[in-house]
């Protein structure tokens, strides 16, 4: 008779934790909705106010940043006094909510996503760095509130992503582990956010940055969210 096969406890262990995940957490400004356009021109209208004049190049460096670590990293940059940062946080918050209202578009696979997950029965999640008021708006634009059991905002934490702060806020909302979340990001602050919450990660760049290398640190990347399934759910979960 052969020996008797000896039992791996670290592998049965990695399963199990694999097999507990049963929450998800989205980011939202360009993964659920195709905000970004929208946050680089109304940022360049408000910055243009006080003598600042921002190419898209440079908008895109600040991605994934709450818009008062915008203002304040331009205004530290151009030093301007015409306006002061928090009233032109305020106002890139107003002009943007109001063309995600006018012209703010769902991402693709934005209801595939949420219906594939809550058909699972997974717990749904929101971790953004936008203001509440701005996530209230979108959520209302494009119908989907009630897919979510917890939304949280970086607005109310004491630092911003790519700390992981509004994730773990969301997970604690959630009532469940950061270990047992899976986290959707578009951007590589909010990746790192997800990542330093100890989240495993899907990423779905904008298609100009999905050759950037810092995207390899997620444990998947997608080009779009109907690239999600079954198979890549089973992947995350081994």
């Amino acid at each position: 008779m052969g020996k008797p096969a000896v039992e791996n406890k670290s592998d049965n262990f990695a399963a199990q934790i694999g097999n507990m995940i049963n929450t998800v957490i989205f980011d939202m400004d360009g993964l659920l909705v195709d905000s970004e356009p929208l946050w680089g021109l109304a940022m360049r209208e408000v910055f243009s106010t006080v003598g600042v004049q921002l190419s898209p190049e440079l908008t895109h460096k600040t991605t994934g940043l709450r818009t008062k670590e915008v203002v304040s990293y331009w205004h530290n940059y151009f030093k301007w006094n015409t306006k002061s940062p928090e009233q032109v946080t305020e106002e890139i918050i107003d002009s943007v909510t109001s063309k995600i209202i006018a012209d703010g578009h769902s991402m693709e696979g934005l209801h595939y996503i949420l219906q594939f997950f809550q058909e699972r029965n997974f717990k749904i999640g929101l971790a953004s760095s936008s203001p509440k008021r701005l996530i209230d708006a979108v959520l209302e634009h494009l119908q989907i509130r009630d897919y979510f059991q917890a939304v949280t905002s970086a607005e109310f934490e004491d630092y911003g992503k790519p700390h992981p702060a509004v994730y773990l806020a969301c997970a604690k909302a959630l009532g469940s582990d950061p270990l047992d979340c899976i986290a959707f990001e578009d951007s590589v602050t909010g990746m790192t956010a997800a990542k330093a919450a100890r989240m495993v990660t899907v990423v779905v760049p904008e298609p100009h940055n999905r050759q950037d290398a810092r995207y390899k640190l997620a444990n998947i990347q997608l080009n779009s969210l109907l690239d999600f399934n079954d198979d890549k759910l089973d992947l995350l979960r081994q």
